[in-house]
């Protein structure tokens, strides 16, 4: 469930920065410190309001979760992650050409508020993965659930939430990679 949480972090984070590198170029309305300073104001906000937003309704899914039974669909780490990149792609093509478009008015401020919504899912996933150690579980969302509302892990097609052990699938809790010891 973290994965779905995390995929949209890395294409926020990485178009954000490039749209607010390529909007420091632009002279803007404001002028550049202007445009900087309020970039930097509302990465800060962003990423605080992306972060925290929903928890009460993360925190009621994950109390209610149920053992993953022997016919729920679960899917891959990377499946998951190509399956929200592939159906988001547009908003993320459009965001990125907003936030070019007000760096004529402000340089760098939509850029830099693309990038905070990207550090705010990533630190919402590590939450999650924090949630997710408390409990000793993975925390999952059926593949059903999640195609009615792409990338929703907590919208209203989630009725709960399925657990399995933590190392169960290619993800560590937080939605991350999971490494795996080498043999020697």
């Amino acid at each position: 469930m973290a994965v779905v949480v995390r995929a949209g972090a890395a294409p926020l984070w990485w178009l954000g920065l490039l749209a607010a590198g390529i909007g420091v170029l632009v002279p803007g309305a404001t002028g550049r410190r202007i445009g900087v300073l309020a970039g930097a104001t509302l990465f800060l906000v962003a990423a605080a309001v992306v972060a925290y937003g929903r928890r009460g309704r993360y925190r009621a899914l994950a109390r209610t979760a149920a053992r993953a039974g022997r016919y729920d669909v679960l899917q891959d780490r990377a499946v998951t992650a190509r399956n929200w990149r592939r159906a988001h792609r547009w908003w993320l093509l459009l965001a990125f050409l907003a936030a070019l478009g007000t760096a004529f008015a402000a340089p760098a401020a939509g850029g830099l508020l693309l990038a905070g919504c990207g550090a705010g899912l990533w630190w919402k996933a590590s939450w999650i993965g924090r949630l997710e150690q408390e409990g000793e579980v993975l925390l999952w969302v059926r593949v059903d659930w999640l195609r009615a509302d792409a990338g929703r892990p907590a919208g209203k097609a989630v009725k709960a939430y399925r657990t399995t052990g933590v190392a169960a699938g290619d993800a560590a809790p937080g939605g991350s990679r999971r490494r795996l010891a080498a043999a020697a």
